[in-house]
């Protein structure tokens, strides 16, 4: 990310041109993550990034040159990335609810792996692609029976929607095995999301590799691919501390290696699937002050963007406390002071920050909320009390570039 100076000129630009609130996405920046993420694993893993993250049609349409895949959760991402030029061969298409007409959709598009999370939906998957002439290519998504400490989101080791239960996988693959539509090309883990610990994802991913031998060996598949889902987490709060990407590489990369070596794995493609690990830090959220008010002796800052337009940092996205995001004054100076930022709702839960420390605030100032780049608009109640919606800008070599979905422009 661009230093602090550097990019106020940006966020200024951006507020100035285009209006607040605005979230303003750094290309650079996402491109020199992408490059970091090879160079960690030595380009053992090729990176599917999670649509969900960041469906901005203009992003997705750049990311063609910075991942190799997308993943896609439900057929309206599926027909955005291919509005976004992607191939449907180069998509993967995850999700515990697809309805029928979803499969055939994305069967009929010719969708590259269908990600199936339980017999019921590969049984369904299986008929459509029959009655289509096809045999549809597809990935079994398990549920490991552990997932270890450190994860902000645990999707397994617990009752949980996604994919089979790997206690349940004998005789759940043996079925989808049976199944004459379907071809079933490799396996599928996401168990945990949100980690700043390399020692939890290295111990992840080795409980990921065990699992995916032990499915190998009993039911004797030569997998095309196999999805590591990252679990990589960005520091979202005071005190956290930035992943050590470099010590996930230097721990996994021997056990990857030894799993390439095995001759049912020779050929097999290892894909990390990641999301806020790639746009998180390259994007900020930018509102301005519209008015300020001493209260019972606080003071609060009243912004014209709150958790409308950016939920994550109202910590409504799935945190059990608040905690402030990382955030400055765009172009800020003085002495610092607690200062509360709300936003314009008329609900008491509309608050960004709870007596964050920033230079003197006053009407007409802006503040950047870091770590935007993911989980922002799209995850926003954006049509609550109707209030403008955020725009998206991008800098790329050519400056600013309004780069909003033309459904939501107002």
């Amino acid at each position: 990310m661009q230093q602090a100076a550097g990019i106020d000129l940006w966020l200024q630009a951006a507020a100035d041109g285009f209006g607040t609130p605005c979230y303003v996405y750094d290309l650079a920046a996402i491109k020199q993550r992408s490059q970091r993420l090879r160079q960690a694993f030595g380009e053992r893993f090729l990176l599917s990034f999670a649509v969900k993250s960041n469906p901005n049609p203009a992003l997705l349409e750049w990311l063609r040159t910075q991942a190799d895949g997308l993943d896609v959760s439900s057929i309206g991402e599926f027909r955005l990335a291919l509005a976004a030029g992607w191939p449907a061969s180069r998509l993967s298409f995850t999700g515990p609810g697809k309805r029928d007409a979803e499969l055939r959709e994305a069967i009929e598009g010719g969708v590259g792996e269908l990600v199936v999370e339980s017999v019921r939906e590969a049984v369904s998957a299986s008929t459509i692609a029959v009655e289509l002439g096809r045999q549809q290519p597809i990935l079994v998504r398990l549920a490991p029976a552990t997932v270890p400490k450190g994860f902000g989101d645990q999707m397994a080791g617990r009752p949980s929607p996604f994919g089979i239960d790997v206690e349940d996988s004998p005789e759940a693959i043996d079925a989808i095995l049976a199944l004459p539509g379907v071809c079933l090309q490799g396996l599928h883990i996401y168990a945990g999301t949100q980690c700043l610990r390399a020692e939890a994802i290295c111990e992840n991913y080795r409980n990921f590799i065990e699992i995916f031998s032990d499915v190998t060996d009993r039911h004797r598949l030569l997998p095309r691919t196999l999805i590591f889902g990252s679990g990589l987490g960005i520091p979202y709060h005071g005190g956290d501390e930035p992943l050590d990407l470099e010590a996930v590489g230097r721990d996994i990369c021997p056990d990857l290696d030894a799993l390439a070596a095995r001759s049912c794995f020779h050929g097999t493609r290892f894909v990390l699937e990641i999301g806020r690990y790639l746009t998180g830090e390259a994007g900020y959220f930018v509102t301005r002050v519209v008015s300020t008010k001493l209260s019972r002796g606080t003071k609060i800052a009243i912004c014209d963007g709150g958790m409308n337009a950016h939920l994550p940092a109202s910590g409504h996205f799935g945190m059990v406390m608040h905690r402030n995001y990382p955030m400055h004054k765009v172009n800020g100076q003085g002495p610092l002071e607690p200062v509360t930022l709300v936003g314009p709702l008329c609900t008491s839960i509309d608050r960004l920050a709870n007596a964050v420390h920033l230079p003197p605030v006053e009407a007409g100032d802006l503040i950047a909320v870091h770590s935007s780049g993911a989980y922002g608009p799209s995850a926003s109640p954006i049509g609550f009390i109707a209030h403008p919606v955020p725009r998206e800008i991008i800098i790329d070599e050519a400056g600013l570039r309004d780069v909003t979905p033309s459904g939501r422009r107002i």
